[in-house]
């Protein structure tokens, strides 16, 4: 049977009936790149962070390729076109000069982003004076203007898509702030009118114009003598457009390779509040965590994805079973046989819906009660008409009478209960800053719930206080080291980061990995400030007093039970791995026919991480041995 790759790898979202895949579509973004190619753009030079001269045409085809490589993870299903205007050479599908679309072949001028077409716009400076040219399209004495043009071939190639379901933006490069500033009198007037008539009919039909502008080393970029005209700044907006259009630039070169989620419904749940009142709401997930993708075995001859299959034989004939296995249960003489669904259907506890138990104080609901990320819920008028409103009154109670409800959640893998904690709307003056809502906390079981028990040496004395000095200078040295304004989202997962490297690096045939800031090192160069380190110091002498000598204390200590169980641990999987032959298993791809505890004799052998699934755990095998 013929593979289709596309729907091996689809999901509910990819689905053209489904709501996600229309909600995906309406998120959708259509970006095209305006790459100004005049010879100014190449004889313009500032250094770069490694010290070396950069043209101000490398600087934009950095900022574009670093953005196609991150947008492949992030929007994978946007799309975008690239298009150079003051060229020699034209290639456009209104056939006007000066203008050059970017494509790969047999692909259209507005498309998603691939793999091909980053590899071969990594290599448009080489072939670009060949095969492209630069030459100024804006001269006196000529008509033509390649501004013009290049606005207009932009607009149509984001014909496409409607402006209340897409995203459209054009983004434009030059370090020209005076595009007309070479022709003088009427032509002068005539064609910067056309022009900003022409970005004027854009942004009537939606689309959004950015301005990203290249300052000469000694001259800033002057946005008041056309380009204000063109993208509509006037007044604070005007002051204030070069330093953020700067950080806007490094933003591009600088952005971090991760997945982004755009708010969605994860799924519908109907809230029972008396016999015969039920309401509809929708959940958002407001964290998601973002993993690598699953291992997919493909066949080596034909590089297509394989497909597994189990099958049943008849111990006794050996015949293929058609109709799938029972189960039973033994019930005094007699086996009671249970098929697969009617064990699904004893499991259940409910269909997943939320039923109201009561209400308690806000001061009942602890902060260890919140052990996992929380689920928003909102209320829909689509299936239950008038649940807004029901919604809108129990949450303004709650809100004033300083309450949460208690909820049975059924849900068929894990029945619990929730508290649902009201939130009321936040406005400032930029707007909405907190939507009103829900929050839906899962409560935990009673064995989640770990009391702190104070173990000490000596059960005859006191459990050891810290005295007023030692207190006074840890606050101290808390001080020094506190992180102002600290958010988790502040920094990046290493692991992700390379894992995202390496693909970004198999897909492009790069020779080096791309150079990862792990940002959950220790800040050497501020835990080596004078004052950190007196207050370390400081620290360590009110604790331990001034003969103490660290390196003989680690040595002398006696290893703690777990320290034990751990290195035996260590020692047995050791000598079990050893009698595998681990490069041989994966050269052949037997790794998949060990068990997981087989696979964690060399994980616990090497120090490696032991958690996750079996994909996970080969990996990390195939990883360490360099396969």
């Amino acid at each position: 049977m013929e593979l289709d790759p596309d729907d091996i790898f689809k999901d509910d979202e990819d689905d053209p009936d489904s709501e996600f895949y229309q909600q995906r579509e309406s998120s959708k973004e259509f970006v095209v790149y305006l790459v100004d190619a005049s010879p100014k753009m190449f004889s313009s030079t500032c250094p770069s962070e490694d010290g070396k001269e950069e043209t101000h045409f490398q600087i934009a085809i950095s900022c574009i390729a670093q953005s196609l490589k991150t947008q492949i993870i992030n929007r994978s299903y946007d799309e975008v076109a690239i298009c150079f205007f003051n060229t020699r050479e034209k290639k456009n599908l209104q056939d006007l000069n000066g203008a050059f679309v970017f494509n790969v072949a047999e692909r259209e001028y507005l498309d998603r982003p691939t793999a091909r077409l980053i590899k071969d716009f990594d290599c448009i400076e080489e072939s670009f004076t060949k095969d492209i040219g630069s030459q100024c399209g804006i001269v006196s004495g000529s008509r033509e203007n390649s501004l013009y043009n290049a606005l207009w071939i932009a607009q149509a190639l984001l014909r496409k898509g409607s402006a209340k379901t897409a995203d459209k933006r054009i983004l434009l490069f030059t370090n020209e702030d005076d595009p007309f500033g070479s022709i003088k009198g009427v032509a002068k007037a005539d064609m910067t009118r056309t022009t900003l008539q022409r970005a004027k009919d854009a942004q009537d039909l939606g689309i959004s114009i950015e301005l990203l502008p290249l300052s000469q080393p000694d001259e800033e970029f002057n946005v008041s003598l056309f380009y204000s005209d063109l993208i509509g700044l006037e007044g604070d907006e005007l002051a204030q457009f070069m330093p953020s259009a700067g950080q806007k630039l490094q933003d591009m070169k600088d952005q971090l390779r991760k997945q982004m989620f755009t708010k969605r419904i994860v799924r519908r749940i109907t809230l029972s509040i008396a016999n015969g009142l039920s309401i509809e709401l929708n959940t958002y997930a407001l964290i998601r965590p973002t993993l690598p993708g699953a291992i997919t075995w493909l066949d080596s001859v034909t590089n297509r994805p394989l497909k597994t299959e189990r099958s049943f034989i008849c111990a006794d004939t050996g015949a293929l079973m058609q109709e799938p296995a029972k189960r039973y249960q033994p019930y005094k003489n007699d086996n009671i046989m249970l098929s697969v669904e009617e064990l699904s259907e004893i499991k259940r506890v409910s269909m997943g819906h939320l039923h109201l138990l009561g209400f308690k104080p806000l001061s009942c609901l602890k902060d260890y009660h919140n052990l996992r990320p929380s689920t928003f819920i909102f209320p829909s008028d689509k299936e239950v008409i008038g649940s807004t409103c029901i919604f809108i009154a129990l949450l303004r109670s709650m809100v004033n009478l300083k309450r949460f409800a208690v909820a049975f959640y059924g849900s068929s893998s894990r029945p619990q209960l929730v508290a649902l904690v009201a939130q009321d709307e936040i406005i400032s003056a930029g707007g909405q800053v907190e939507p009103p809502g829900m929050h839906m906390i899962y409560l935990p079981y009673s064995d989640d719930v770990r009391h702190v028990e104070e173990i000490h040496s000596d059960t005859n004395a006191g459990a050891p206080r810290a005295t007023d000095e030692q207190i006074k200078k840890a606050a101290a040295l808390i001080k020094h080291i506190d992180l102002k304004d600290f958010s988790v989202f502040q920094f990046a997962n290493p692991g992700l980061q390379r894992h995202y490297a390496v693909l970004q690096a198999l897909a492009l045939d790069e020779d080096d990995m791309p150079e990862i800031n792990d940002e959950t090192l220790p800040d050497e160069e501020g835990m080596a400030r004078p004052g950190v380190v007196k207050a370390v110091e400081e620290f360590k002498l009110s604790v331990y007093g001034e003969n103490y000598d660290e390196e003989s204390d680690m040595g002398n200590g006696k290893a703690s039970d777990a320290s034990k169980k751990r290195k035996t641990a260590a020692e047995n999987a050791a000598k079990e791995s050893a009698n595998y032959n681990w490069p041989d298993l994966a050269d052949n791809g037997q790794l998949k026919d060990l068990t997981v505890t087989e696979l964690k004799y060399y994980l616990t052998a090497h120090n490696l991480p032991v958690t996750g699934k079996k994909e996970v755990l080969i990996s990390r095998i195939l990883t360490h041995l360099g396969k």
